[in-house]
């Protein structure tokens, strides 16, 4: 199968020292989500005696005789559990002698999407679930032809658009087409072929039951056409955005302030520090920052990490600043680094993917607030570019209506400037939400592609 370098080249080292992998689950309804995480927490024994004999006696379980219903280890909810569904985003915890993983399973709903937003926002990969019982197959001149869902296309553009660097597309219930390699070759082909079209970044494709186990841990005997790893050790191998340190070079020292540290003492043990994480980047002891929207220039003087003093902050820290004069600098201010003024210039106009999330729907006459990082001002949305088709995966007019679920571009002016990056550069200055000024309900996640 062809897969791109950072999959291949990670699964030939076979199993490596990782950091930890957050990874979610998604797809259509009933594409076994849920199972699928939990046979991973249960052939990876990360589930205690009293949990499992819980669900065993579950009285909404969904399986026959002595079976485990796997599915109830993450529908945590009573509502999921007696409507066999996944509602809210459900985060678990497990961990094998290679690594330690945090999975996040997502609803399949249409309904629920933007709680899949929520939980693809910061993961490494996604798991596409392809119901292979519920693909459309045609025969033509060429062979079978494969049609896949319009939720399995919605929740895969939405990967691509959130810029998550892997997505493994595990094509399920294979046991109930009797393993048959044909339907695969042919779900495997469509499966890629949407993989370009919403611009995944690398894609691999494997056969699997999550009911059963095959191909889940282990290697099945029911596929032997297959030649690819199981899914639990690819998860083991593949790259997480940290391994990769994409965005820690793309842009420079970016540091929006969260919370001026201020101790009124005597002069000698006076103390101003600035704490924030780092976005960016990297800062060291005597670097020179500007700091946005005000413009002033300043040095650092000191990098303090609970009680000690550190030379440098790296990409991801949580640390104080402190700098060499006083300069006015408040929460939702952004400290930058000196060089390269061009990139971070802070900016009024924008160009975003967004993905409605209010089930009113965008209307440009309603006032919006824009929280990027940790500043907050007023947009408007100047104009709609174009909606994405779901269907087609092709971006119909601009007059349509943006409805809960739509995913579309937009133009974007702000009332204050904010300093922005776009998000294939750096994932937290390129993103932000927008808050209804009347409501104060989230209504669209976004994704800068563009800043004038």
């Amino acid at each position: 199968m062809n897969t791109m370098n950072a999959i291949t080249e990670a699964l030939k080292l076979g199993t490596q020292e990782h950091g930890v992998l957050r990874f979610i689950t998604a797809g259509s309804v009933d594409d076994g989500k849920s199972t699928l995480i939990g046979r991973l927490l249960f052939d990876s024994k990360g589930i205690f005696a009293d949990q499992l004999a819980a669900i065993s006696k579950a009285k909404n379980k969904r399986t026959a005789g002595d079976a485990i219903d796997f599915s109830l280890l993450t529908d945590g909810l009573e509502a999921e559990r007696e409507q066999g569904i996944t509602i809210d985003v459900a985060y678990r915890y497990f961990a094998t002698p290679a690594r330690k993983f945090i999975v996040a399973d997502t609803p399949g709903h249409e309904q629920y999407t933007r709680n899949m937003v929520t939980g693809a926002s910061t993961a490494d990969v996604a798991i596409v679930l392809v119901d292979i019982t519920r693909v459309a197959f045609e025969k033509t001149a060429e062979g079978l032809k494969a049609t896949l869902l319009a939720q399995t296309k919605r929740h895969s553009a939405i990967a691509g658009k959130l810029g998550i660097p892997a997505i493994l597309f595990a094509v399920n219930k294979m046991d109930l087409v009797d393993f048959d390699q044909e339907k695969f070759i042919a779900t495997e082909k469509a499966v890629r072929e949407l993989a370009v079209t919403v611009g995944v970044q690398e894609a691999l494709v494997l056969p699997i039951s999550a009911l059963t186990g095959d191909n889940v841990v282990t290697a099945s005997p029911k596929t032997p056409w297959y030649t690819g790893q199981p899914l639990l050790p690819i998860l083991e191998n593949i790259p997480s955005r940290a391994d990769r340190a994409e965005a820690a070079h793309k842009v420079g020292f970016r540091f929006p302030v969260q919370l001026v540290a201020r101790h009124d003492g005597h002069k000698a043990d006076d103390f101003r520090g600035y704490m924030g994480r780092v976005e960016g980047g990297s800062v060291k002891v005597g670097d020179t920052v500007v700091v946005h929207p005000s413009g002033q220039n300043a040095v650092v003087s000191r990098i303090v990490f609970l009680n000690e003093d550190l030379p440098e902050a790296l990409l991801g820290q949580c640390v104080t600043l402190v700098l060499d004069r006083d300069v006015d600098v408040s929460r939702g201010d952004q400290i930058v680094s000196s060089v390269d003024t061009v990139s971070h210039t802070p900016v009024k106009a924008l160009t975003a993917d967004i993905c409605w999330l209010d089930n009113e729907p965008l209307n440009p006459a309603r006032k919006y607030w824009i929280k990027q990082t940790t500043r907050q001002t007023q947009a408007k949305i100047k104009a709609v570019n174009q909606v994405l088709d779901i269907h087609t995966l092709l971006h119909g007019e601009s007059t349509k209506t943006v409805q809960m679920n739509d995913i579309a571009q937009i133009e974007l002016v702000l009332a204050q400037p904010i300093v922005a990056d776009l998000y294939t550069e750096c994932r937290a200055t390129g993103s932000f939400i927008l808050i209804d000024s009347a409501t104060n309900q989230t209504v669209a996640a976004g994704m800068i592609v563009a800043k004038q």
